[in-house]
């Protein structure tokens, strides 16, 4: 009988201390938070000199403002333009990325990087990748010249 109630006290003061950290890092997660409803987008093919931006959607899904610092995108073909007013818990807004270098033909894989005062996604990664066809050529049709056959001498 006494062992059954060491036992129990035992797992009772196990249970107790297990949900206090639970309640406790519950407490800590207060605060902004930033969820994208993607963090990829595939452009596929770009007219030479066509357009390739996007708007990368975003929430706050915490408690309280999201604020949003300086992205630092991957090179300086892709620029970002972002919110620069916090945004209220329950708040979207966007995130647009513009990749300038559309009229170098071939294929591109970029990011920027947004930093954050979220708890958990301070910082998060959105790529952009696809392709820039080549530039369009006029092609004038060619003169032919008259083929002249060979003459014989006798």
């Amino acid at each position: 009988m006494k062992k059954l109630f060491v036992l129990f006290s035992a797992l009772f003061l196990m249970c107790t201390i297990a949900f206090a950290q639970t309640e406790e890092k519950a407490e800590k997660q207060n605060g902004a938070e930033i969820t994208f409803k993607e963090t990829n987008h595939d452009f596929g093919s770009i007219p030479f000199k066509g357009n390739g931006s996007y708007e990368f959607v975003f929430v706050n899904t915490g408690n309280e403002p999201l604020i949003l610092t300086q992205p630092k995108s991957s090179c300086g073909c892709t620029v970002p333009e972002w919110p620069k007013q916090p945004i209220l818990p329950g708040q979207s807004n966007v995130i647009k990325v513009t990749y300038k270098n559309t009229d170098r033909p071939g294929n591109f894989n970029k990011y920027v990087t947004v930093f954050s005062n979220a708890v958990v996604n301070k910082e998060v990664k959105l790529h952009i990748k696809g392709t820039v066809e080549p530039e369009a050529t006029d092609a004038a049709p060619l003169k032919m010249e008259p083929i002249s056959s060979p003459v014989k001498n006798n």
